[in-house]
């Protein structure tokens, strides 16, 4: 903030102003997921209870309700799926440690998203991948979530000037598009390298048709998507297949 002095010896404290822009984000690699689900929300919230006999027979997985669980949902608009904003402006703040003269809590004080989730566009698929969990033993487990191969979406910025511009504000989202990411499994966490994206504004030049053609897979073909869920992978489609034939077993 500028301090100036006055000639009657008082200080005249200029304000900050506050800049506006809206930027589109385009996925250069795949997408996942990672909202935490209502089981465990419940369990945070109230404990875990002990499982009941037959709750005990039940298969340790609902790869669909796991699916569904996964995402984030928006109300109403062009699209359902949403993702948080403040894991957008949490990846630019990250993204300021590999950017010279700028730091991570000067952006996360100086840069705001309005918006509690950004919009979404892009088909989701079912996707099981074996995991390790985060016990002593590092146990391997299968973990479904929403997959979006092709993805985009579209985030309102705003920052402070003139210690940052909007020059400075893409700049930040787009080296958060290349080393950070978003979403699981993201290139940030350095085993994975999914949610990575490039930045636009409006004008999209060479890459408006790639926008069009992911925008049109918007909220109905979510809804769908989502009501009847289609398979990422072979693997996935292999691990269903077994789970199904299980399913019949135990039904038997």
């Amino acid at each position: 903030m500028a301090i100036k002095k006055a000639e009657a010896g008082t200080l005249q404290i200029a304000p900050l102003k506050q800049g506006r822009v809206t930027l589109r984000m385009i996925g250069t690699t795949g997408f996942y997921f990672n909202a935490m689900s209502a089981k465990a929300k419940r369990s945070l919230l109230i404990g875990g209870g002990k499982k009941t006999a037959a709750e005990k027979k039940l298969l340790k997985h609902n790869p669909e309700e796991e699916f569904r669980d996964s995402v984030y949902r928006l109300p109403h608009g062009p699209t359902l799926l949403g993702f948080p904003a403040p894991g957008v402006k949490g990846a630019m703040a990250t993204a300021a440690l590999e950017t010279p003269g700028v730091t991570k809590t000067s952006v996360q004080r100086l840069i705001f998203l309005p918006e509690q989730k950004i919009k979404m566009w892009g088909k989701p698929y079912l996707r099981c991948d074996v995991v390790r969990s985060a016990d002593m033993n590092r146990t391997p487990d299968v973990r479904t979530r929403a997959f979006l191969p092709q993805w985009c979406a579209e985030v309102d910025i705003a920052f402070v000037s003139p210690t940052l511009s909007v020059h400075s504000v893409v700049s930040l989202l787009s080296n958060a598009g290349v080393i950070v990411g978003i979403g699981d499994f993201r290139q940030e966490k350095g085993r994975g390298s999914y949610g990575t994206f490039s930045v636009h504004g409006q004008d999209l030049g060479d890459w408006q048709e790639t926008w069009d053609d992911i925008t049109a897979e918007g909220r109905e073909v979510q809804e769908a998507a989502m009501a009847n869920p289609e398979y990422a992978d072979e693997d996935t489609a292999e691990l269903m297949a077994m789970l199904e034939d299980e399913r019949a077993r135990r039904a038997a």
